[in-house]
C-alpha cells in the first residue's frame, strides 16, 4: 500500500498539533519529566511503562503510589538498588498474592522490582545496560552471519529489554505479541527533540522502533485504511503499520503514534 499525499498531509498535521507539551497530561508520559536525573527517570518511565493499561486514572494512581513510596528513598534508582521497596512495598495483611493492580499481584510487583534491582546493580543506568546488552546481541548476529549463507537481521531491542524480565509477569513476553507497553517505554528512551518523549538513549535509531500498537491505534489506522479490517494486535501489525507510517516519517514512524492519538480526540470532539 502507498500512503497518499493527502493522508500524509493528514497525518503530519495531527502530530503536530499533538506532540507537545500538554500530550503529557493526564497521559502516562508524564512521569517522564518527574526526575531530572537519568538513573531515576529511566527506572520511573519503565515502572509507569509497564502499568500503563486499562483506565487511565486507576494506573496512574498506582504508578503515582510507587513513585512516591520511591522518593522517599531517594527516588526509583536508589529505592530499587537498595532494595528498600522490600520493606516499603508491602500489601494490607501482608497478603503478597494480592492483587496490586488488574491482574498482577503485590508479588509480581516485588518480582518486577528485583529484576530491576538486578540491571541497576550492574550498570548505573537501564541505557546503559541494554546498549552493552544489546551490543552484544548483534555482535553474535555478525558472528552467526558469517558462519551462514543466510545473513541475519539484529532482533529488534524489544526482545532484549523483554529477555532481560524472563519471569516476570509484568513485562510483556512473547515475540508475536505487539508488546505495546515495551514499544512505548522505547519511543520514550529513543525519540529525540520531542517536548514528550526523553531520548536518552542516542544510540540506537528512531528509525527502527515499532509503533505501540493497541486497539485504539488499530481502530484509528483501520478507519484511515492503513491497516486492513481484519488485523489484530500482533507484532506482524505493529511492523506492518510502522512500515506505512515511514512512508510519511522514513527515520522516525512513531511520530504517528501522536497522529494516531489525535485523530481519536478529534472524533471525540465532534
Amino acid at each position: 500500500m502507498t500512503v497518499n499525499e493527502e493522508l500524509k498531509e493528514t497525518l503530519r498535521a495531527l502530530a503536530d498539533a499533538y506532540e507537545t507539551a500538554d500530550f503529557s497530561a493526564g497521559d502516562p508520559s508524564c512521569v517522564l519529566k518527574r526526575y531530572a536525573d537519568r538513573a531515576d527517570a529511566e527506572a520511573a518511565a519503565f515502572i509507569a511503562a509497564m502499568l500503563s493499561f486499562g483506565r487511565r486514572e486507576q494506573f496512574l494512581k498506582k504508578i503515582c503510589h510507587i513513585l512516591d513510596l520511591s522518593d522517599k528513598a531517594g527516588g526509583p534508582a536508589e529505592w530499587l538498588r537498595s532494595g528498600r521497596y522490600e520493606t516499603d512495598f508491602i500489601p494490607p495483611g501482608a497478603e503478597y498474592e494480592a492483587k496490586f493492580y488488574r491482574f498482577y499481584s503485590y508479588a509480581d510487583m516485588l518480582d518486577l522490582f528485583s529484576a530491576l534491582r538486578r540491571i541497576l546493580q550492574c550498570a548505573d543506568t537501564l541505557g546503559s545496560y541494554f546498549e552493552k546488552e544489546y551490543g552484544r546481541v548483534c555482535a553474535e548476529c555478525v558472528q552467526a552471519c558469517g558462519c551462514s549463507r543466510t545473513p541475519q537481521r539484529p532482533p529488534h531491542l524489544a526482545e532484549t529489554v523483554s529477555r532481560a524480565f524472563c519471569g516476570c509477569a509484568v513485562v510483556p513476553q512473547g515475540k508475536n505479541s505487539a508488546n505495546k507497553r515495551i514499544h512505548m517505554f522505547l519511543r520514550w528512551m529513543v525519540r529525540r527533540d520531542s517536548p514528550v518523549d526523553l531520548g536518552f538513549w542516542q544510540w540506537y535509531s528512531p528509525a527502527e522502533l515499532l509503533i505501540p500498537l493497541d486497539t485504539h491505534v488499530v481502530q484509528e489506522s483501520v478507519k484511515l485504511g492503513l491497516l486492513p479490517e481484519s488485523c489484530a494486535g500482533t507484532a506482524k501489525t505493529a511492523a506492518l503499520l510502522t512500515e506505512r507510517l515511514k512512508q510519511v516519517w522514513p527515520d522516525d514512524p512513531c511520530r504517528g503514534d501522536f497522529a494516531l492519538f489525535g485523530l481519536g480526540v478529534d472524533e471525540g470532539v465532534r
